[in-house]
């Protein structure tokens, strides 16, 4: 049996962390979650995610420098990243495209199945 893929959940909302990790183990994934830019980035070296759904307004550095961060450093530049996130202008899309992201998705447009079905797509998970 091949090994749980691992997912970096960076929320700081905690209720809706909470909803997400919940949902993932239970799709049997192995998730980690931290609440801030800074967490993000140091996890992502140190936990080596399959995986990330990367929230944009958050404490310390914002999602769409942690993306950059990540998309400009070796050890995790060919990370799959998912933005998720409140912001639903074109020009943050755009942004989050131009940055590297692998998808986006807008919090207040999807449910939690479509978010977890963007993921195994993205993990080639059928």
């Amino acid at each position: 049996m091949q090994s749980k893929k691992k997912i970096l959940l960076v929320e700081d909302d905690s209720d809706l962390g909470t909803v997400y990790q919940s949902r993932l183990e239970l799709e049997g994934f192995e998730v980690r979650r931290v609440a801030n830019g800074e967490e993000a980035l140091s996890n992502a070296v140190e936990f080596k995610p399959d995986l990330i759904l990367l929230d944009v307004m958050m404490p310390k550095i914002n999602g769409f420098d942690v993306l950059d961060i990540l998309r400009t450093t070796p050890e995790t530049m060919s990370i799959r990243i998912i933005m998720l996130t409140a912001l639903s202008q074109a020009k943050d899309l755009e942004r989050a495209k131009s940055l590297g992201a692998d998808d986006y998705l807008v919090k207040s447009q999807v449910v939690i199945s479509d978010v977890v079905a963007r993921i195994k797509y993205h993990l080639g998970i059928v």
